[in-house]
């Protein structure tokens, strides 16, 4: 995984010295740009942001120092996509740097890549001692909106929980965003889709630190519902995205961690094995020769294009196996793609 993700980061200068972005897509011939709603640029600020997550968890692991250059260099990419509000446009739409900001998937300040660009930096900060993500965070907070869709709150709840701020009415907000047992992503909304839907799974961790008990039987609810059919099913969906697959390990996790119940850490692993062939194609989804995750399933076929999120929240999913690798050959931790730009 941490293969693909090297061959899709490119150089950016124009954001700074050690810029780097993350190329959105690839199929077998390379990257391609994102067009689902027209022309919207070949990096984004949600891409970079998960992944620099993702690398500040490996980096409290392993100690691997290109892990933490690589991190920086995507922080500056975000850094650059900032506006001076505090706003993150969220695509450029060339390798030169040209943020784009009047796309619909792109504008500065849309609540997903917002509230995931300030996960990202939030994170940088306390992990990674950088200065300028301290900077960055505290102009991003100001633009956290007093109302937004629950699984963006979630996000939010996250970023508090990571600089030690309050979040309570944070998670009551979300506790009351459902259908009966189910818990939505907006008052609007109909049955939630399972990729990027982390309000149990935020709900069981803030349980404990506030000692919450219905905020616990309120997640536990919701992802019985949600959750736990699909995972036993072995994802039996006409179309299913490695995101959907690990907010369901998220949600399992969070909930094995509060509980201390057997059954969902078992759920967990189940949700793992997707990823190889626990799945509609029973084929692996994760080509480990390749060091690459396919884009989803769609009607029981692996999809041959390989992009960053896929690969990102495939890794994060697996993370004990990603550091164990590191922890047998240290040059894991650094792919050879990656070594001429770091």
């Amino acid at each position: 995984m941490l293969r693909q993700l090297a061959r899709l980061t490119r150089p950016l200068p124009a954001a700074g010295a050690g810029a780097l972005a993350i190329a959105v897509y690839a199929d077998e011939d390379g990257p391609l740009p994102a067009t689902d709603k027209g022309f919207e640029g070949v990096a984004c600020v949600d891409d970079a942001a998960r992944a620099v997550v993702l690398l500040c968890d490996l980096w409290e692991r392993t100690r691997l120092g290109t892990l933490r250059e690589w991190a920086l260099g995507l922080v500056e990419f975000l850094l650059h996509q900032q506006r001076a509000d505090g706003a993150f446009a969220n695509f450029i739409t060339d390798w030169d740097g040209t943020p784009n900001l009047d796309g619909p998937t792109s504008f500065p300040g849309g609540e997903a890549w917002q509230a995931r660009g300030l996960c990202a930096v939030a994170r940088a900060s306390r992990v990674l001692g950088s200065d300028r993500a301290v900077r960055a965070t505290a102009l991003a907070l100001r633009c956290v909106p007093e109302r937004t869709y629950a699984d963006v709150r979630a996000l939010h709840v996250l970023v508090a929980m990571e600089l030690g701020r309050d979040f309570e009415t944070w998670c009551d907000e979300i506790a009351a965003c459902r259908a009966g047992d189910v818990l939505l992503d907006g008052t609007d909304q109909g049955e939630p889709h399972l990729w990027g839907h982390l309000q149990e799974g935020v709900l069981a961790r803030a349980a404990t630190v506030l000692h919450r008990k219905d905020l616990l039987e309120i997640a536990t609810r919701s992802a019985e519902r949600v959750f736990v059919p699909a995972i036993e099913s072995g994802f039996d969906l006409p179309t299913v995205l490695p995101y959907s697959v690990a907010s369901a390990v998220f949600a399992m996790d969070s909930l094995a961690l509060a509980t201390d119940d057997r059954r969902y850490a078992r759920l967990a692993r189940q949700a793992r094995d997707w990823f190889d062939v626990r799945n509609t194609a029973g084929l692996p989804v994760y080509d480990r020769d390749r060091g690459r995750v396919g884009d989803g399933i769609d009607r029981g076929v692996v999809n041959s294009s390989s992009g960053a999120e896929s690969n990102i929240v495939a890794a994060q999913s697996l993370l004990d196996d990603v550091v164990a690798l590191m922890e047998r050959d240290p040059s894991a931790g650094v792919p050879g793609e990656l070594a001429p730009i770091i």
